[in-house]
């Protein structure tokens, strides 16, 4: 079993820790819950910190001119600027952050789907868009997980968010040493899983590594950390898990039953017909690694991208692209 370094994640603090949300409710996410004992969370009310009681009216962002406003309808009294200026502090003085999990829909925290109203109270929905605080943390950390508390219910988005989470976590950690030697563990340790993210990006990460052109090891790093923020954006396509399974399959190479082989080939013909998902295919793989001893393989992150507590019984079966 793997030990990781808990990522530290801002969160959105009506989701689980306190009935702050506009109407006195504290919101449970099953997501949020389970990070508590495996994450450092920071919890954070961008409306309760700019002086806003709880409960209260509820908030909502007008579109005025070419601007968005966030607004107290009734009131007709403008919070726009007192939600920047609040933001503006919070993130600039948020040390070694991996990401964060917002409140969807909401004027403060929506990421994307927020609705923007025409004008004050009793006015239509024009569009959506992202609530005020949240635009400020795509601002300040533009490389970071950002998800909200509703996609993080769907399996693969919530597998993807996790496995970057991680990831980045512990790219922060082996940063944080500095030295090439811990970079080139790094590396190691997860090849399996950026061959799955994006096969050009882990070869060109490879060729930072070899420092061809002798660079700093700050310089390495920085170039290194550019390479990985883009390799883990988008989910691995299916493809690539076939790919992936494929390679590891020729570890074993002589040591396997024809009928183990077969059988293993057929596995992999149902999962790219999308019959079967993934961890039929890496739970025998990792049996294997054990059985045949292989110490390459032994703490390949593709097994284990997360801590196992995270993977809910419900889970299983889901995620066939992943």
């Amino acid at each position: 079993m793997r030990m990781f370094k808990k990522p530290r994640i801002v969160v959105s603090k009506c989701l689980e820790f306190e009935p702050c949300r506009y109407d006195g409710a504290k919101i449970k996410s099953d997501a949020v819950s389970k990070l508590m004992d495996s994450a450092e969370l920071i919890p954070v009310c961008p409306e309760v910190e700019i002086g806003l009681s709880t409960p209260r009216e509820s908030i909502r962002i007008i579109e005025s001119g070419d601007e968005e406003r966030l607004v107290l309808p009734s009131g007709k009294e403008d919070l726009t600027d007192q939600m920047k200026s609040f933001s503006d502090s919070f993130l600039t003085n948020l040390r070694d952050v991996d990401g964060f999990i917002l409140k969807g829909r909401s004027p403060s925290c929506g990421i994307f789907d927020t609705k923007v109203y025409a004008g004050y109270e009793k006015s239509p929905v024009i569009k959506k868009s992202a609530g005020i605080f949240a635009k400020k943390v795509i601002d300040h950390f533009p490389d970071a997980v950002i998800e909200d508390d509703g996609r993080l219910r769907n399996f693969s988005i919530r597998e993807h968010f996790l496995t970057r989470i991680y990831t980045l976590s512990e790219f922060r950690d082996t940063k944080s040493r500095g030295d090439l030697e811990s970079l080139n563990r790094f590396h190691a340790r997860n090849k399996y899983l950026f061959l799955s993210y994006h096969p050009k990006l882990l070869k060109d990460a490879g060729r930072i590594i070899a420092n061809y052109e002798k660079r700093s090891k700050e310089e390495i790093y920085s170039s290194y950390e550019a390479v990985l923020g883009t390799m883990m954006k988008k989910k691995p396509k299916f493809t690539s898990n076939i790919n992936v399974c494929q390679h590891i399959l020729s570890f074993f190479k002589g040591e396997l039953s024809v009928r183990e082989k077969e059988h293993f080939l057929y596995l992999l013909q149902q999962y790219s017909e999308r019959r079967i998902p993934l961890s039929n295919l890496t739970s025998i793989l990792k049996s294997w690694v054990y059985r045949f001893e292989r110490e390459y393989l032994f703490n390949q992150s593709y097994f284990e991208p997360y801590p196992e507590s995270l993977i809910e019984i419900t889970d299983s079966g889901k995620g066939r692209n992943y």
